[in-house]
């Protein structure tokens, strides 16, 4: 299936954002979708099958939405694994101190994740690769280690050969 999209207003500075330098944020989508993603200014061409080709243009969307500002390879990533969009700071989502500051969700799953964690006494996190689930858990650990609410940390990682 080939797709034709354009985004308007076009504006250069967030087509340029939504790119990527050098185009790698398109690269990442093409990579994890496995289509092909041709761009001129603001018109997009995008070619793979249907429900990647859907997908694909709504990871577009969703971050030419966000390309007022430049947008990180870390929330590519995030909006590829399925987080699209972005927890609101100000919307009472729990929040880890450590000695290095605030850690807060950053995607409504996260924010979800750091909730379980607080709530319930075992919780699995499973997911792609580099999505912070690791990063979140052992925050979450350090926060309760400050709070003495526990006395020390076990870490411990699955035996696979």
């Amino acid at each position: 299936m080939i797709l034709r999209h354009t985004f308007s207003p076009p504006d250069n500075v967030r087509m340029g954002h939504l790119c990527g330098p050098l185009d790698t944020h398109i690269r990442s989508i093409e990579a994890a979708l496995n289509v092909k993603v041709a761009h001129r200014f603001e018109q997009f061409r995008i070619e793979g099958t249907k429900p990647k080709v859907n997908q694909a243009l709504e990871t577009l969307q969703a971050m030419y939405e966000m390309a007022k500002k430049p947008i990180p390879p870390e929330q590519v990533q995030l909006m590829l694994s399925g987080d699209t969009a972005l927890a609101d700071p100000g919307d009472g989502a729990l929040a880890m101190q450590t000695r290095r500051g605030e850690v807060r969700g950053r995607t409504p799953n996260q924010a979800r994740y750091l909730e379980n964690m607080a709530t319930h006494d075992i919780t699995f996190g499973i997911g792609p690769a580099g999505t912070g689930k690791t990063y979140l858990a052992v925050a979450c650990a350090v926060d309760a280690l400050e709070r003495s609410a526990v006395q020390r940390i076990v870490l411990t990682r699955p035996a696979v050969e």
